[in-house]
């Protein structure tokens, strides 16, 4: 569903603060000069359009909501007869870049320059990342944090990115997420420490450098060689590595950058290295000839968990990119989804046996056809052989009752056991040969001869074409079936026997289980648990070697005298493979192995290296200097939690909690949060060949379509992914994407976990964040005004409470803000990002701008000495509410908060417990006795009359600047509360007098009445406010164009065959649109009869 930016109903309350020449996505056209320019009058209901200092046109709350519904056109007000004068509209001044004086490290110097009038994202956020960073703010003593008790301790690793490239913003959701909670736990004291780090990514990198040479000098890795090529990856690294922290850096993520970690640095390549060989030693790593998965455009082994499946439901042609294209096929693709049927002679006979496959090309591998042993069409066949039509090799056919179904087909299959996992099984049961017929890159090998070096779907069209001349094709069928996929590549999975390195994860899988079962270790969300089980209860050996070149080269020699030519792929030599930390220590055991001096031995490394996520499943520990009992392992390890994406719980979370159990016998962490998948507005995955991958900084920064496409052009994307990226970015960011900050934008991401299992993101609403924080830095600007002369104490809310000078709306900001406090620590405690982002929002617009600010504007401006003890009641309770709010919101708003925070008045002069920063202050949290839900009771019925006073002045079409006589008629709570707070109802009902419960005979009688409910009645005195006969004409024209409507409806919803030939979801969209004429039209008419009656009682 398409976000409608008009319909979001807190983006249309802060448009209005939009800054000067800011766009208004999804808004009817208007010209530049119709933007609102920001409004000094913060918390102001004002209705009617006001002019500024320039003349220029400001467009109110409730105008903007008419426009969202599609009532742009202005409403007539009563002008008394005279005409309206065309206001000049001044074209705004262009926007000056900022430029950053503040020395890198240095504290911004708020002092030297006044605040701005407007915010602007760049320079707020500009410097404090430098100088929170140079003052050590982000690190934390291990000393310190051993003394802690887990509660009082929160450790976080970043999930590593890979160093491919740079962060989109589904990483920029986990690094708000997890930087929210590392600042809140700081603010509450507790010892934080948030790692940060990046994964070196094996297939990852290897393939965007690869990608790379090829297209800036045409050459691949074999054309430099290994050396020379990993020196390659190491530069590149070197080179484009930092865009993943700068990106980091301008989030605000508070990571300790002393303590940055990459998954090949020496530290952690030794903890790789300890992992392998303890493994072994354990015997829980061996090296075996096994099935398995094989991507044969990276030439590589690659684990179960790194294959996604396509479902085809019939005959499908693919693209194949390891492929030069199907000649056959006018755009060269190749079939998919077929069954294909063909027949084997019989031994010494002219009988045939029908066979049937969707993989043809394996034929050429196949060393048995199997059928059931009590199919009676195949007795007499037991024990015989059929010949393979282009080798004449001799194949059994053999009985098995567990692979063939009886009633399937032909009841006869055939046996392929080295490119099929069933056909595998049977191969071990039956003990036939293992015939590879693929090489490395998909061809077919020397096995397959006559169709040696065809790639694999080239051969299957040959075979086929061959079996035809031979006269044994019997035909082919469409067949319902699923490919997989490597997830690294795209490409097309063969099932491959190779030697490889593989885990025995049982044991491991157990202890994991059995920590969730038993509560040691917590899954949020729960519902995931039945994936964890479902997984780890039935987890398979972990294959961890890839036929790779960048990576961590696997820790194992191949041991060999001088005098021997073995064969290091033999399995049969297995035992030749020495594990060891060091090529010092592999000699040793060599020596030992083969009973001889060192000088006769040869020692040849395994060229594979290990998955990448053998390395990643180690990081919360070797980050810390495992195996090693350093400081930070004593005072940082266990971390506390581990929060990530759910699409890595298997890839990542689950290997990091069987490794860390069982190489430190502790849990890496008590708790697992998974945020949901970030998906584009439209549900799909965030790929970069449909170019809806967005980098954070464009939109921290924004940029120009221009910009987005120009990215595109420097990828390493094939032109048609190219081309069709562009065509999604010419839909999406036709204007470019505006600056929003990264306050605005972390702010806005965290709105979205609120959802459910997928976040659909639109940018657009994302950037619309910013609005927010432009009223935040206009109702701090406006507010500071306020409190220009006070001076805060550290006992202030405690002074303020005993002084017994506040006034109920005092009291009811203290009491919101601590609610508001309760709520938000509550929801970061359970996870509930957007429902604090709510909380928090509600505070700053509902409570403090709406209502107190707007309260307190008289009280302060009157500086009498009668007025003094109220005034300095308001401005204390303000302060506290200002204050408060910047540290309610600083976790998820870094930036903008600390700017703010350090322009309240007092900062420095608080003692030597003053914080030197916000996040250091603690966070919100206020005791019972501050809630004076009094105070909050008396309010709700106090708004109550304020609405009710306002919704008369709409209906009426009062100007704000024109203030009313209200005659208030109430009971019980609600008397109460207009009594205790007259002054106000009349600030926020804009009226000169409030009259309480007037007796009756004292009410004039032209008054308009609304009646709210059974303990409250608002009247308000119409005398002299409105021109009626200006009115009724207004509504005359209304119900004159409205009748007619009504009318031809009726009569096409009455005409001959209506019923039977309309669709039912056009009738009850007549039904509909009738419903709403008839309201409109009843409307109008009780309208102009209330116009009637006050006219004849002004006339009297």
């Amino acid at each position: 569903m398409t976000f409608v930016w008009e319909q979001d109903e807190k983006l249309v309350g802060m448009s209005m603060y939009l800054p000067e020449g800011a766009p208004r996505p999804d808004l009817p056209k208007q010209g530049q000069d119709d933007v609102p320019a920001a409004s000094t009058n913060v918390g102001s209901n004002d209705d009617d359009n006001k002019g500024d200092a320039d003349g220029e046109k400001k467009v109110s709350k409730n105008q903007l909501k008419k426009m969202s519904k599609g009532k742009t056109k202005q409403k007539e007000k009563p002008q008394w007869g005279e005409a309206k004068k065309e206001k000049k509209i001044k074209a705004p001044p262009p926007p000056v870049e900022f430029v950053n004086t503040t020395p890198k490290g240095a504290k911004k110097d708020l002092t030297s320059t006044p605040m701005e009038e407007k915010y602007h994202p760049t320079a707020v956020e500009a410097a404090w990342q430098d100088w929170w960073e140079a003052r050590g703010f982000y690190s934390c003593d291990p000393a310190f944090a051993a003394t802690k008790p887990k509660e009082e301790k929160f450790v976080m690793v970043i999930p590593p990115p890979n160093v491919t490239g740079s962060l989109h913003l589904g990483h920029a959701l986990t690094a708000a997420v997890e930087d929210t909670l590392t600042r809140w736990h700081r603010m509450k004291g507790h010892a934080t420490l948030y790692v940060p780090g990046t994964d070196h990514a094996g297939i990852a990198t290897q393939s965007v450098v690869e990608k790379m040479l090829l297209k800036s000098e045409g050459k691949n890795r074999h054309d430099l060689g290994r050396e020379a090529f990993v020196k390659k990856v190491w530069e590149w690294k070197e080179e484009y590595g930092g865009r993943i922290t700068g990106q980091l850096r301008r989030l605000g993520s508070s990571v300790d950058w002393t303590r940055e970690r990459f998954t090949m640095d020496d530290m952690l390549s030794k903890a790789v290295i300890e992992a392998f060989n303890r493994f072994h030693e354990k015997g829980i790593l061996y090296r075996a000839n096994r099935l398995g998965n094989w991507s044969c455009a990276l030439k590589s082994a690659i684990s179960d968990i790194e294959v996604d499946y396509i479902d085809l439901e019939g005959r499908t042609y693919l693209d194949v990119k390891t492929h030069k294209g199907n000649r056959n096929d006018p755009k060269g693709r190749y079939e998919f989804g077929t069954l294909t049927s063909f027949a084997y002679p019989l031994e010494g006979s002219d009988e045939k046996i029908v066979v049937a496959t969707t993989r043809l090309e394996t034929m050429l591998g196949d060393t048995a056809v199997a059928v059931h042993p009590d199919d009676d069409r195949y007795k007499h066949l037991h024990g015989k052989y059929v010949i393979h039509p282009f080798n004449s090799r001799r194949i059994p056919i053999i009985t098995d009752a567990e692979l063939v179904d009886m009633s399937f087909g032909t009841g006869a299959v055939k046996i392929t056991p080295a490119h099929d996992p069933n056909d595998y099984e049977v191969g071990l049961r039956h003990k036939l040969e293992f015939i590879t017929m693929l090489a490395p890159d998909g061809s077919i090998n020397d096995n397959g001869a006559p169709f040696t070096g065809m790639m694999r779907y080239d051969a299957r069209i040959a075979v086929e074409e061959a079996l035809k001349e031979k006269g044994l094709y019997i035909g082919k069928e469409p067949n319902k079936m699923r490919l997989g996929l490597c997830s690294r590549s795209g490409d097309i999975l063969e099932p491959m026997i190779t030697p490889q390195w593989y885990v025995n994860c049982s044991g491991m899988a157990k202890r994991a289980t059995d920590a969730v079962r038993n509560g040691d270790l917590l899954i949020i969300p729960s519902e995931h648990e039945k994936t964890w089980y479902m997984w780890l209860d039935n987890i398979r050996d972990w294959c961890v070697s890839r036929q790779l070149w960048w990576g961590h080269q696997i820790p194992a020699w191949f041991a060999t005298k001088r005098s021997e030519n073995l064969d290091k792929n033999d399995i049969e030599n297995n035992e030749r493979w020495v594990v060891a930390r060091s090529e010092d220590e592999a000699m040793d055991k060599a020596e030992k192995l083969l009973g001889c001096g060192k000088e006769e031995i040869l020692l040849e490394r395994d060229e594979d290296v290990l998955d990448t996520w053998f390395s990643s499943g180690l990081f919360p520990f070797s980050v810390m200097g495992w195996p090693d009992d350093t400081a930070d392992m004593r005072g940082f390890y266990p971390t506390s939690l581990l929060e990530t994406g759910l699409d890595i719980l298997f890839f990542w979370v689950a290997r990091m909690v069987m490794m860390g159990l069982e190489l430190t016998d502790t849990l890496p962490f008590h708790t697992v949060f998974l945020h949901a998948m970030v998906r584009d507005k439209e549900g799909r995955k965030m790929s970069k060949s449909l170019g809806n991958v967005i980098d954070p900084l464009e939109v921290i920064g924004g940029c120009s379509l221009q910009s987005l496409q120009d990215r595109l052009d420097a990828g390493n994307l094939p032109q048609k992914e190219v081309a069709r990226a562009k065509k999604n970015n010419e839909i999406e960011f036709p204007d470019g994407i505006p600056e929003c900050g990264s306050d605005a934008l972390r702010f806005g991401l965290l709105a979205y976990t609120v959802q459910g299992r997928d976040i659909s993101l639109d940018v657009k609403r994302v950037v619309g964040y910013r609005m927010f924080c432009n009223k935040l830095w206009q109702a701090t600007r406006f507010a500071l005004t306020f409190v220009a002369d006070f001076q805060p104490t550290t006992t202030l809310l405690e002074d303020l409470a005993a002084s017994g000078k506040m006034a109920i709306r005092d009291k009811f900001i203290i009491a919101k803000f601590a609610s508001a406090a309760e709520a938000v620590n509550d929801c970061f405690t359970n996870f509930k990002f957007g429902d604090a982002q709510q909380a928090s929002y509600s505070y700053w617009i509902d409570d403090l701008c709406d209502v107190y600010l707007e309260l307190v504007k008289p009280v302060v401006y009157d500086k009498t000495d009668e007025n003094k003890e109220q005034r300095w009641a308001a401005q204390a309770a303000l302060w506290l509410a200002l204050e408060g709010g910047l540290r309610l919101l600083h976790p998820m708003m870094p930036y903008v908060t600390e700017e703010l925070w350090q322009r309240l008045p007092g900062r420095g002069t608080l003692g030597a417990e003053e914080p030197e920063t916000i996040m250091l202050a603690p966070y919100p949290e206020l005791a019972e006795q501050y809630k004076y839900l009094d105070a909050v009771k008396s309010m709700e019925e106090t708004m109550k009359i304020i609405k009710a006073c306002r919704s008369l002045r709409s209906s009426y079409n009062i100007q704000n600047k024109t203030l009313t006589v209200f005659y208030i008629k109430a009971s019980g709570p609600t008397a109460t509360a207009a009594t205790d707070q007259t002054s106000d109802i009349q600030t926020l009902g804009k009226a000169s007098v409030v009259n309480i419960n007037t007796p009756d005979s004292e009410i004039p009688t032209s008054v308009g009445t609304l009646v709210v409910d059974d303990q409250l009645t608002v009247l308000m005195d119409m005398k002299g406010l409105v021109d009626f006969k200006v009115e009724i004409g207004r509504l005359q024209k209304t119900l004159k164009s409205t009748e007619p409507l009504i009318e031809t409806l009726r009569k096409k919803m009455t005409a001959d065959g209506y019923e039977e030939n309309v669709p039912d979801d056009l009738k009850a969209a007549n039904i509909a649109k009738m419903d709403a004429l008839v309201k409109t039209k009843e409307e109008v008419e009780s309208a102009m009869a209330n116009f009637e009656r006050l006219a004849a009682l002004e006339n009297k």
